[in-house]
Parts: structure tokens; C-alpha cells; sequence
């Protein structure tokens, strides 16, 4: 059987999508494989040069007659873009995109990006010949050329800003060129590398406690050995961070890089000014937030060694260091790890598969780990460390649940219960700082009748949208608008409204009860601009207001020492998710909200208020239970065979027709069955996603569960070939989701 390849011989972003066929010779066959560098004939001059094999298939997609062989395996190309050619691969075959999504995805950077230079004139000539040469270009009325010399002989250092000279002495390039040539002056260009400044000050290097080099040393011993994966399990406050760094000197000190992963923007504020106190210019930073220039700089930093540790979140995980050696993930249990968009890789699964390829340490960190992760700690997979202690011995939070039914049954109709205010009244009067914490944004959730019951929902969307403080309504997944309703739309009743739960209204209520108060206020719409985040934490960590309120970006990481009182106003919204992970995320973000408390030398006190003052999750987190809550959680997912005690993969499909999309879905399921025909699988569906349209594109959703995870993966590679000789599929965007 003939086989063919797919190869590009050009990976700078533009090109990623050409690609040439190429035949694979017999003694190739066993061999060769998606991400390999290979030698091929190019051009008409038959040129020996290397390419890298984007796919292989049995199928010419042009005449065999007029195509070319490939030469060899390229053993010796093992450069940093062959291993993220090799990643990539990994990543088309196990979730399901293309080739070249995956290519994009691992070659973030690859764009051409003009280099930003700092240009020098300095001056060659000793004073005196220069000053014969000036009177000379004064003798033949040389007038820029004497403006020049006279700058450059009147300067302390013989040197120029050349943006600054050709400003203010109002000279261009011909003026130098022939001073260029007689070499009396020359132009000096430097490059500069854009990017995030971060001011911070060498610090004395911390002491690990007996705890934290226990761990220390159990990891560097795993991965002397190329051992496993490594999960931290330390509760909030018990000095991760600290190890992390003792971790990233003895990879520095062995030559080689680290990559840290962070969920999010918000938490580079405070830890990326400590790992500069520690590391200096050794340390750069990836985020969204960066422009093409700046993100291209910080790879090209990484590349040539300039820097040795990257920070930032999951993409930053394509960091191309040429010899990495260690990869962090910190808080590995936030759901930002996971992509939303092809391919939805895992950055936990990638950052493991790309440790393995490049003989990396991988470490986990989390005081709430992913039940996945614990789940593969307790069976063997990855070796577990816990720090049950907060550094310095400082005790965990004192924290009270507050029933909100029995509050609403007192008269209290605020998001604010007596017990909270009154804390947050005695820590005011002693110049304590505390933080308050909403699990929603905008204004108002959302605005629905007292009447009738109808909820104001996005026509494209089908989800319901925000009233802002602007008067408009806004959707949060397309940005569609309209004018706040005066009269219902659908019974024409005039007591229609928001629910009056968004971080605004609660800082409105701040402000009114504790007038004094200085408040800010940090989410979705206070963070937009550029540097955001860090605008407001370094405002609250000056001690410049007395209380923060948010939504899930102030309680992930942050270390506040004067943050003495957590108030979390609605512990149990996240419970109300259709998703069968809303324990484990209540229990995260409850738990991780509290832990902002009593970090400094004052004992921390939190309040949890709720209207599920019994469930399980909320119980766990207040008691700081991991292990109670572990032992819940995984009974109900044993019992309804839920990842991790199964795997679950989800197919997805959009389309703008409907009905094409009904039948096409349809088709989908009859085939697994007829796949199917042991009974292995599971599957529930077709049925709407949860958003069921969005920008007027239908969607719907296939589960398929199964204990192992191969099993589907093979499944997907059927589908795949399934779906694409098919021409009914084309107008239907189908996608592969893997849950963990």
C-alpha cells in the first residue's frame, strides 16, 4: 500500500497551511511519523533541504507521476521547532483538530513581527581631527554636517540619540552617509526587547521550613529519576511559591529552563514581582494582554537564551526553550487550563506529554487539587506531597456559615448579613483590610417579571443578559445590546427588573453602609484596560482602600497580609451550574476565597453565606476538608461514571440550518452504535448544548462515556474519517472534547 506525506517547508505563521505531498519510500514506511523532520527534493533544482511531516494518509492528492520522494528521516534536526512539530502531532491525534490548528496552537509567535532597534550616532574621530573636519564642512557651507559635529564634539560621551538628533538638529540619512563613509561617526543599532516592565527590588532569600524541604527534596529526587509527575497538595498559605523557587534554582543551576504556568492575568501581579525579587532579568512574562511585538519579543528572549524562566498562562506553555527542564503549573485545578477553542487540549495533559518528550519535571500545585489529579495521585500515576501547615504556623481562618434563609426570615434583605456587616465594621475601626467576594459580574445577573416570569434573553444566544449601570442590556457571549425594558414584553407588566447581584450594585451597598470606606471594585468591566489587574491589586496592596470586591480574580493566588476578614456572599451560584463539576468548583472557589484571610500576622476570620448551609462541598470548604470532600465527590461520579472514574467525550456540532444539524447529529449517533456493537459505550444525546445558540449558529451535543480513555480516542479517529468522506458534513463544524 502506498503511503503519502504531507510536508511544510516553511513554518513562519503565513505558511502553515501550504504544504506539499510527498511519497513515502518502502524503507520509510515503519518508521516515519506526523511531527518528524525529513529531507526532500524541493524545487526544480531538486534542492536538498528539511520539512517536517504535517500528516501521512494513503490517499494522492495530486497525480503520482509528478511527485517527489522523500530522501530520509532528518535524525540530526532535533531543534526546538522539530520538538513542538513532534508536540503538535501529539496534540492533533488526541483531541482532534487539524494538523495545522494544532501547528498554530504550539507556533503561537510565528508571525513576522518588525524588530524594534535603538539607534546610537557616535562620533570616531579624535576631538581634534573632528574639529578639523568641522572646519572644513563649515568652509563648504555643509550646514546639518557642522549642526552634527558640533553636537557630537559638545557631548561628554562622543555619542547621539539618533531619533533624538535627526529631531532636533534637523538632519536625515544622506546627511550621514558620507560622514558614514570617511568614517568619522558611525550608527550603532541595538535592539530592544518589548515588553512588561516589572519594578521590584532584590529580596533575601527565604529559608524553607522542614515541611517545604521535605518536598523540595522528594521532587528533585523524582526527577533525577525522570520520575512522575509531582502534585503538590498544600493548603492556602502553606508556601508553595517558596518551593517552587527552590525548585527553579537547582533547574537554573543545572543550565537548563523553566516554564510556570498561572491560570490567569490577574494572578501576575504578586507572582511575577516575586519571582523577579528572586530571579531578576532571568525572568519574562507572557499574557494575553501583550501585543504581537512584545509577545514576539519574549519568545525570541526564550530562544536565545536571554531569558531562562517564562511565566504567564497555559500558552505560555510553548515556551521554545531549547533545553527545558522543569515545567509549574500552580493552581493546576483552575478550568483556564483547559482550551475552549480547536484544539481543546489540556494544558495538565500537554505539559506532561511535552515533559516526557523533552525529559522535563512536571510539578502540580493546588490547596484544592483537580479531582483528576488526586485521582491519578492516589492510584501510583503521579507521586503526592502535602503541606498540611500554613508557613510560619500561622492558623487557617476562623469561618462561620451564615444560613441567608434564616437572615431573609430576620427582615435582611441585602447581600450583606448583620453577622458579615458587623465584622466588616469592627475590622474597619482597626484599619484591617478585607475582601468581599461575588461569583457574578455586570450590574445585575439578569432581569426577568415578578409577574410572568419571563427573563430577558439574547435573540442570538439564548442566554440571558446583563442590565449594565449604562442602561443597556448587554449579552456577555456575542456583545449583543438593546435598551433596558420599561414594560414586560411578554405580559406587559411594569415590575420587570434585574436581580440586583452584580459586584456594582454590592459596591453601591458598601459604600452606603460604610460611607468612610474606600472601595474598589475589580472584575470583568474594571480590568479591561491594559494592566488592569495590576493597577488595582498594587492600589489595595498600598493599603490605599480598605475593602476589595470581586469576582473569582481576587481569590486566586493573591497574599494580602493585612486582608484579615473574607466575606463570600453567595457561596452556593455555582452550585446551580448544569455541569457535573459545580461541587467541585464550588468547593474550589469557596475554599480558595477563605484562604485569603489571616495571611499576615493577625488571625483571618471569613464569612460563608449561603442558602445550602448542608451541602457537602460548602461543609468541606468551610472546614477545610480536602480529603471529606474528595471522598463525596468521587462517590458520585463512581456511581454515575463521571471522569475521572471514567472518561467522557463530547462531540460537538454547529451549524446556522437547524434541521441539518439535527440530522447530521443524528447520523452521528446511529454510527456509534453500529460501532458499537459490545455495548461499551454510553452515549447520551443529540441534544441542545447548554448555550444552544450563539452569533445564530445552532448547537448541539453527543456524550459518550467509557472507563478508558483510548477506547474513545479511537473512537474520535473514526468519526473523523467518518465525517470527512461524507459531503453531508461540510456545511457542520464538528468538534472532539475531551472532559477531565
Amino acid at each position: 500500500m502506498e503511503l503519502y506525506a504531507d510536508v511544510i517547508v516553511d513554518i513562519s505563521h503565513e505558511k502553515l497551511d501550504k504544504s506539499f505531498q510527498y511519497r513515502v519510500p518502502e524503507r520509510l514506511k515503519s518508521r516515519i511519523q506526523a511531527g518528524m523532520a525529513v529531507k526532500i527534493p524541493f524545487g526544480k533544482a531538486n534542492r536538498e533541504i528539511t520539512g517536517y511531516v504535517t500528516g501521512l494518509t494513503g490517499r494522492a492528492a495530486v497525480s503520482t507521476d509528478r511527485m517527489k520522494e522523500i530522501l530520509d528521516i532528518n535524525e540530526r534536526a532535533e531543534t526546538i521547532e522539530s520538538k513542538m512539530m513532534r508536540l503538535a502531532a501529539w496534540i492533533h491525534s488526541q483531541y482532534g483538530s487539524t494538523m495545522n490548528q494544532a501547528l498554530k496552537t504550539v507556533l503561537p509567535v510565528k508571525a513576522k513581527v518588525q524588530e524594534k532597534q535603538k539607534k546610537t550616532i557616535r562620533l570616531l574621530f579624535e576631538k581634534e581631527a573632528a574639529r578639523a573636519y568641522l572646519q572644513e564642512a563649515k568652509r563648504k557651507h555643509y550646514a546639518a554636517r557642522v549642526r552634527l559635529l558640533e553636537a557630537l564634539l559638545a557631548s561628554e560621551t562622543k555619542t547621539l540619540d539618533y531619533n533624538a538628533a535627526c529631531k532636533s538638529l534637523q538632519i536625515t540619512a544622506s546627511t550621514l552617509r558620507p560622514l558614514i563613509k570617511d568614517d568619522v561617526l558611525t550608527v550603532d543599532a541595538d535592539r530592544i526587547y518589548r515588553g512588561p516592565q516589572i519594578q521590584a527590588e532584590a529580596r533575601k532569600r527565604q529559608i524553607p521550613n522542614e515541611q517545604q524541604q521535605i518536598v523540595i527534596r522528594g521532587i528533585l529526587e523524582e526527577a533525577r529519576n525522570e520520575g512522575r509527575p509531582c502534585l503538590i497538595h498544600g493548603v492556602t498559605g502553606s508556601g508553595k511559591t517558596l518551593v517552587y523557587m527552590e525548585l527553579i534554582q537547582s533547574v537554573l543551576d543545572a543550565g537548563r529552563q523553566v516554564i510556570v504556568l498561572i491560570p490567569e492575568i490577574a494572578l501576575t501581579y504578586q507572582t511575577v514581582r516575586r519571582f523577579y525579587e528572586y530571579f531578576g532579568d532571568q525572568v519574562s512574562i507572557l499574557h494575553s494582554r501583550l501585543s504581537q511585538g512584545e509577545r514576539y519579543d519574549q519568545m525570541q528572549q526564550a530562544r536565545e537564551g536571554r531569558v531562562k524562566v517564562m511565566i504567564g498562562p497555559r500558552s505560555a506553555l510553548f515556551t521554545p526553550f531549547p533545553d527545558l527542564g522543569m515545567v509549574i503549573i500552580d493552581e493546576e485545578h483552575e478550568s483556564s487550563y483547559k482550551s475552549e477553542t480547536m484544539p481543546r487540549y489540556h494544558a495538565r495533559e500537554v505539559a506532561i506529554q511535552r515533559g516526557k518528550m523533552e525529559h522535563a519535571q512536571v510539578v502540580l500545585g493546588s490547596a484544592t487539587p483537580s479531582t483528576d489529579s488526586y485521582w491519578k495521585a492516589k492510584n501510583g500515576e503521579y507521586a503526592l506531597f502535602s503541606m498540611t501547615q500554613r508557613y510560619e504556623d500561622r492558623p487557617l481562618p476562623k469561618v462561620e456559615i451564615v444560613d441567608l434563609r434564616g437572615e431573609l426570615k430576620a427582615g435582611n434583605r441585602s447581600m450583606i448579613s448583620e453577622p458579615l456587616a458587623k465584622a466588616m465594621q469592627q475590622r474597619l475601626e482597626k484599619g484591617e483590610q478585607m475582601m468581599l467576594f461575588l461569583n457574578r459580574r455586570g450590574y445585575a445577573g439578569f432581569v426577568s417579571c415578578r409577574s410572568c416570569g419571563y427573563v430577558a434573553k439574547c435573540p442570538h444566544c439564548d442566554v440571558s443578559m446583563s442590565l449594565h449601570n449604562h442602561g443597556r442590556l448587554v449579552c456577555h457571549y456575542c456583545g449583543y445590546e438593546t435598551a433596558q425594558y420599561k414594560t414586560c414584553p411578554s405580559c406587559g407588566s411594569p415590575y420587570i427588573g434585574g436581580f440586583k447581584a452584580g459586584t456594582q450594585q454590592i459596591e453601591k451597598m458598601v459604600k452606603t453602609m460604610f460611607p468612610k470606606s474606600r472601595v474598589l471594585r475589580m472584575d470583568f468591566d474594571t480590568t479591561r484596560k491594559k494592566e488592569g489587574h495590576t493597577r488595582i491589586l498594587e492600589a489595595f496592596n498600598r493599603q490605599e482602600a480598605d475593602i476589595l470586591i470581586g469576582t473569582q480574580m481576587i481569590v486566586k493566588g493573591h497574599d494580602f497580609p493585612n486582608v484579615t476578614l473574607v466575606g463570600v456572599l453567595a457561596a452556593d451560584l455555582s452550585l446551580n451550574d448544569a455541569d457535573f463539576r459545580s461541587g467541585e468548583r464550588t468547593f474550589q472557589l469557596v475554599t480558595q476565597a477563605v484562604g485569603r484571610a489571616g495571611r499576615g500576622e493577625v488571625p483571618g476570620e471569613a464569612f460563608v453565606q449561603t442558602y445550602q448551609p448542608d451541602n457537602y462541598s460548602i461543609r468541606a470548604a468551610v472546614s477545610q476538608d480536602y480529603e471529606a470532600f474528595y471522598e463525596e465527590e468521587m462517590a458520585y461520579r463512581a456511581l454515575m461514571k463521571y471522569p475521572p472514574a471514567a472518561a467522557m467525550m463530547a462531540v460537538l456540532g454547529g451549524c446556522e440550518d437547524e434541521a441539518l444539524l439535527s440530522q447530521g447529529m443524528k447520523y452521528i449517533r446511529e454510527y456509534i452504535s453500529r460501532l458499537d456493537k459490545k455495548h461499551m459505550l454510553r452515549v447520551i444525546g443529540p441534544a441542545p448544548q447548554a448555550v444552544s445558540r450563539v452569533q445564530d449558529i445552532y448547537r448541539q451535543v453527543i456524550y459518550i462515556r467509557q472507563k478508558d480513555r483510548n477506547v474513545l480516542t479511537a473512537l474520535k479517529d473514526k468519526l473523523e474519517e467518518y465525517i470527512e468522506i461524507n459531503s453531508g458534513f461540510s456545511n457542520i463544524h464538528i468538534q472532539f472534547d475531551f472532559h477531565i
